[in-house]
């Protein structure tokens, strides 16, 4: 079920007003059907894959607390492998016997494994890294094995995160779940307030984006110049604020409950560099790979050239963790590039821009167009179907700079322009700038406080302007959120 669909609009109140209406002894149990029934609206065989894991983590986590010496590694092992094992199968068996068996056609052996006819289930990575968050952290003493396992279940599948994060730890959900939660007006106004700010990311600006996208991406030998670069700032943007969108809406719906789930963007276009970017995107899976990943590996506890070995292979990893496609691996392999090339220049930056003429280098603006343009440079991999494609477009992102070059940039540009009526552009130029405002405005002030603290016809204006605009403006096709396939 998507939350930009017109069933989450039934669904939402539904299971909130019932949540309240219930004792606190059956909450738990509402939550956990309603949450089967939200993830079984795309693939319902695929919660079987759910319970196979949650049986398997939940004894282990138990297991573990128990055990002593080498025997708490072996149920540890047991979790990873189970976990791991089918995240292998439904996400990377395909990727790697398709590449084994293109090596064997080049060495003219006939294809040897069969590739698997699946679908690769809605948010498996997601729920996957969640679920291994808990089996570490009893592991290492961080907190107590979970004894109630229809909560442990609800910890893994609780519906507004269970898709597309943000990826919990135990210490901040299962205390949560094990609370008598009451209504609370202030809790409601808030969780409402970020759906509809999340929503109006989704619909009327990432959504909108995305048909302009899709016909340049989709086919991008039909463009040059200017059209490339459009798209590529316009990815930029759409998949910000379709993950980002899609996070509200999932802080919002866990907050009208009454339930804080950790934030997972903060402004991230806004960071001086690439470093301060993975601090500010997708926080709660930089700080999964940091701390069971990085930091397992040495982190910079170690000598420098692994220090920064460790730091590159973190972000192949997560390149491989956003898809099987060698474009994701090298969209990680950028990312972990630019933050060694980081680290091993940033002596010599320091000297060079501390004193005239380069000092202006150290202006905030500066730092953040850089950051900003590093960024949308590897968003071609992500989005690109192809390396192919993707080599296309940079070789071809800059062509017709100037007007004068037999006009392929302007004649390119106009085939994009109709995409959208002069009134859709207007409204999503004006949908930009209210985001940049907002985002902006956030720098100082926390926005939602600030609404709350207007005169009531004030705040009242502010909610009505912003669920007209999506009301009139929003694109409701109900298209699937990006990072669903991940």
């Amino acid at each position: 079920m998507l939350f930009n669909s017109f069933g989450f609009l039934l669904f939402f109140p539904v299971v909130t007003v019932l949540f309240f209406l219930l004792p606190h002894r059956w909450r738990w149990l509402h939550l956990l059907l309603a949450s089967c029934g939200f993830y079984m609206a795309f693939i319902p065989a695929y919660l079987l894959i759910l319970v196979f894991t949650i049986g398997i983590d939940y004894g282990a986590g138990i297991l573990i607390e128990q055990a002593r010496g080498r025997q708490r590694k072996f149920y540890l092992a047991m979790s990873l492998v189970a976990n791991l094992g089918v995240l292998a199968v439904f996400k990377y068996y395909n990727f790697f016997v398709g590449n084994v068996n293109g090596l064997l056609h080049l060495a003219g052996a006939p294809a040897a494994w069969p590739l698997l006819n699946i679908i690769l289930p809605i948010g498996l990575s997601f729920h996957t890294f969640q679920a291994l968050s808990y089996t570490i952290e009893v592991y290492r003493g961080n907190y107590p094995a979970e004894r109630h396992l229809g909560i442990y279940a609800l910890y893994v599948m609780f519906y507004p995160q269970l898709v597309a994060g943000p990826i919990e730890r135990p210490q901040n959900v299962l205390p949560q779940l094990h609370e008598r939660k009451f209504f609370n007006y202030d809790d409601v106004t808030s969780g409402l307030r970020l759906m509809a700010w999340g929503l109006f990311k989704k619909v009327v600006i990432a959504d909108r984006l995305a048909s302009l996208v899709n016909q340049v991406y989709n086919a991008p030998g039909h463009f040059r110049g200017l059209p490339l670069l459009v798209a590529t700032v316009g990815f930029s943007i759409q998949i910000y604020c379709d993950f980002s969108g899609y996070s509200d809406m999932a802080l919002g719906t866990a907050r009208v409950m009454g339930f804080r789930l950790m934030k997972n963007f903060d402004r991230p276009y806004f960071a001086r560099s690439i470093a301060e970017f993975w601090r500010r995107w997708h926080i709660s899976l930089s700080t999964w790979f940091r701390d069971y990943l990085y930091f397992s590996l040495g982190g910079r506890r170690v000598a420098i050239p692994r220090a920064y070995f460790n730091l590159f292979f973190v972000f192949l990893v997560s390149g491989l963790w956003h898809g099987a496609s060698w474009t994701f691996l090298a969209w990680g392999a950028l990312h972990g590039g630019y933050q060694v090339f980081g680290r091993l220049t940033q002596p010599l930056r320091q000297r060079l821009t501390a004193r005239p003429p380069l000092a202006w280098l150290n202006r905030p603006i500066v730092g953040i167009l850089t950051t900003y343009a590093l960024v949308t440079f590897a968003w071609i991999f992500f989005r690109a179907n192809t390396f192919a494609e993707a080599f296309y477009i940079i070789r071809h992102l800059a062509d017709g700079a100037s007007a004068e070059r037999n006009g392929t940039t302007w004649h390119g540009l106009a085939t994009v322009l109709p995409i959208y009526t002069a009134d859709e552009w207007l409204a999503l130029a004006g949908a930009l700038a209210a985001l940049f405002l907002v985002e902006k405005a956030q720098a100082r002030v926390a926005v939602g406080a600030w609404i709350t603290r207007q005169a009531t016809p004030v705040r009242w204006a502010l909610y009505y302007g912003l669920v007209g605009y999506i009301a009139l403006l929003g694109a409701f096709e109900t298209v699937q959120f990006i990072y669903f396939q991940f």
